[in-house]
C-alpha cells in the first residue's frame, strides 16, 4: 500500500512540476495537469512527435519511454550531464521544479531537433575539410561525452535492460534435483518465458538486480521485502495444460531455513523432527514475499477444477489415467547373478544420483521403462522389481503428506494417494472438520482470510463457514521421477499468482550440473517442454 501510495504522490508532483515548468517552454501551464497529454507535449518539446508518447500504454517499454523523455527534457533546458540525466530518471519532479523556478534556467528548444542540427554542422565542416571550423565546434561541443561517461551510461543502460528483461520476459534456470528426470536432468539450463502464462508484475520493488533472493559468496537475501508492490498479472498468452512443464515459486517457500545443503520450508521442519538436526542454530529463519520464494519446475499433472487420484503407482485425473510422460520413472530393486559392468549406465541416463543403494547381489535404482529394457539385456538372470516404497523404512511419514491428516487422509502413500480435488475460482466446496486440512493452506495463506477452528466450529473472518467458494485457481504438480520428487503430493496446492513461467529450450547442458565435468552436446537447444 505505501508504494502505491508513493507512485500516486509521485505523478501528482510531476503533473504539478509540469504545470509550472511547461510555461518556460511556451506551452501552457494546465497541459502538465492532463495524463498523457502532458507527456505528449513533452514529446513535441524534446523534438519528438506526439504520438510517440503513447508507447507509454503498452507495460514495460514504458518505462524506458518515460525515462527517455525525461532525459531528454532537461537535456532541451541545456543541463547535459550525467548527474542531470541521472535525477531526471530516479526523479524527475526533482529537476522539473528547479528547472521551473530557477529564474536563470532557460528552455533552450527541442535538444534532439539542436543536436541533429549541431551534428549536421560537424559532418558539413567535415566535408568542406574546414579544419578551423571543425575544431571550434568539437571544443564547443555540448553533445559530446567522455569515455568514463560512455562506459557508464552502456553499463548501467545493460544492467538495467538485462534486469527488465529477466523480469518480466525470460529468465534462465537451472536444474537443479533429478526431480524431473527422464525429461529434464540435472545441469540442464533453460530459458523460461515469463510472458506466455501472464507477466507478474513484481512484488518486490527493492532488489540487486539480475539476483533472485540471494546473493553469492554473503549469503544473505538481495533485496528488501518492504515496501512491496501489489500482484498484477497481465493476459497470458496460453493457458497452463495438463502435462506441461510448468515453474513456479515453492508454495512453502514464504519461510525458510537456508542452509547450505539445502532450503528447508518451517512447514518441513515442523512436520519432520529429523531435519532439526540438519538446521544449525546460526542459520535463522527468513521470511520471503511471493515472487523471492524458491524456483521450482514440476509437471502440472491437473489444472484447477479436477480431481486426481494415485492408484498402484498410476495417476487417474477425473476418473481416467492419466497420459504418463514418456520416460517416468520409479524406484527398482535389480537383483544380479554377480557382478555386471556398469559403465553404460551413464550413457543410459542412469545418474549417480539414480544409484541410490548398492551392495552386493543388489541395486536399488531409479529407472525409465527404456532404462529397464536396457539393463534387463545385460543379463537374463537380473531380476528387476518394483521396489516398495510403501515400505516405512522407504517412504515418507503419512504425516509428511499433502493434507498432514492422517485421521481423515489415512494410509495415503505416493503411490496410492487421493482423491483430491483441484480448487478452481468460483466454485464452492463443502467445508467441514473432515476436509478442512485440505484446503486450509488455501484460506488462510494463498487467499488471504483469517480462519479460526473453536470446538469444531469453523470461522472464517469472524462468520461461521460451513462452505468456502475459491478466489483462485490452483494446480497439481508432480516430477517426472515419481519416487524422487518432493511436489504437490508433499506440499499442496500451486495456486495460480505462483506460476512464473514456461520452459522453452535447453541452451547448456552440464553434466553432473559442473561445466567442468562436460557438456552434453546432444541436449542442446533441446524442446523443455516435450513430454
Amino acid at each position: 500500500m505505501e508504494i502505491i501510495l508513493f507512485l500516486l504522490l509521485s505523478y501528482i508532483l510531476l503533473s504539478v512540476s509540469l504545470y509550472f515548468l511547461f510555461p518556460k517552454a511556451g506551452e501552457a501551464g494546465w497541459k502538465g495537469l492532463v495524463p498523457l497529454f502532458n507527456f505528449m507535449v513533452m514529446a513535441r518539446l524534446v523534438g519528438r512527435k506526439p504520438a510517440y508518447a503513447l508507447w507509454l500504454l503498452f507495460p514495460i517499454v514504458n518505462l524506458f519511454i518515460y525515462a527517455y523523455l525525461c532525459i531528454e527534457m532537461v537535456r532541451s533546458f541545456k543541463k547535459y550531464g550525467f548527474l542531470h540525466a541521472l535525477i531526471a530518471v530516479v526523479y524527475s519532479p526533482a529537476i522539473f521544479f528547479y528547472l521551473a523556478f530557477t529564474k536563470e534556467e532557460k528552455y533552450d528548444g527541442p535538444t534532439l531537433t539542436k543536436e541533429r542540427e549541431f551534428h549536421e554542422q560537424i559532418e558539413d565542416a567535415r566535408e568542406k575539410k574546414n579544419t578551423r571550423q571543425l575544431q571550434k565546434l568539437e571544443a564547443t561541443n555540448p553533445y559530446k561525452k567522455s569515455a568514463i561517461r560512455e562506459w557508464t551510461e552502456a553499463i548501467i543502460f545493460a544492467v538495467f535492460a538485462a534486469a527488465f528483461i529477466r523480469m518480466f520476459l525470460i529468465e534462465a534456470y537451472v536444474i537443479p534435483t533429478s526431480s524431473m528426470e527422464g525429461s529434464l536432468i540435472v545441469g540442464d539450463f533453460l530459458f523460461v518465458s515469463k510472458a506466455h502464462y501472464g507477466i507478474r508484475t513484481p512484488k518486490t520493488a527493492l532488489m540487486i538486480p539480475l539476483l533472485h533472493n540471494r546473493i553469492p559468496l554473503l549469503n544473505r537475501e538481495s533485496y528488501i521485502a518492504n515496501p512491496d508492490l501489489p500482484f498484477t498479472r497481465l493476459r497470458p498468452f496460453e493457458s497452463i495444460d495438463r502435462n506441461d512443464p510448468v515453474v513456479f515459486n515453492y508454495p512453502e517457500g514464504d519461510s525458510v531455513y537456508v542452509t547450505p545443503g539445502r532450503t528447508f520450508s518451517v512447514y518441513d521442519v515442523k512436520r519432520n523432527q529429523e531435519f532439526l538436526a540438519l538446521v544449525p542454530k546460526q542459520y535463522p529463519l527468513t521470511l520471503r514475499p511471493l515472487d523471492k520464494k524458491d524456483h521450482y519446475i514440476k509437471r502440472c499433472v491437473a489444472i484447477s477444477g479436477d480431481s486426481i487420484q494415485v492408484i498402484d503407482r498410476q495417476l487417474y485425473v477425473n476418473g481416467k489415467p492419466a497420459e504418463n510422460p514418456k520416460n517416468i520413472q520409479f524406484t527398482y530393486q535389480v537383483n544380479v547373478p554377480g557382478n555386471i559392468n556398469t559403465s553404460q549406465f551413464e550413457e543410459w541416463g542412469i545418474s549417480k544420483e539414480d544409484q541410490r543403494r548398492v551392495g552386493p547381489g543388489f541395486m536399488i535404482l531409479v529407472l525409465s521403462e527404456e532404462q529397464k529394457q536396457k539393463l534387463q539385456s545385460i543379463d537374463p538372470g537380473i531380476q528387476i522389481m518394483p521396489f516398495d516404497v510403501a515400505d516405512k523404512r522407504n517412504n515418507p511419514n503419512p504425516n509428511n503428506l499433502f493434507p498432514y491428516d492422517t485421521a481423515h487422509f489415512g494410509g495415503w502413500t505416493v503411490d496410492n494417494y487421493g482423491p483430491v480435488y483441484i480448487p478452481k475460482a468460483g466454485v464452492t466446496t463443502p467445508l467441514s472438520m473432515e476436509n478442512l486440512a485440505m484446503y486450509r493452506r488455501v484460506i488462510e495463506v494463498y487467499e488471504g482470510n483469517k480462519l479460526e477452528v473453536s470446538n469444531g466450529v469453523i470461522k472464517i473472518n469472524g462468520q461461521v463457514a460451513n462452505s468456502y467458494t475459491f478466489k483462485m485457481n490452483y494446480y497439481w504438480m508432480m516430477g517426472d521421477n515419481r519416487h524422487n520428487s518432493e511436489d504437490s503430493r508433499v506440499w499442496g496446492f500451486v495456486p495460480e499468482d505462483h506460476v512464473v513461467g514456461k520452459p522453452l529450450f535447453i541452451w547448456l547442458s552440464a553434466k553432473d550440473g559442473k561445466i567442468g565435468n562436460g557438456i552434453r552436446w546432444e541436449r542442446l537447444f533441446r524442446s523443455a517442454s516435450k513430454n
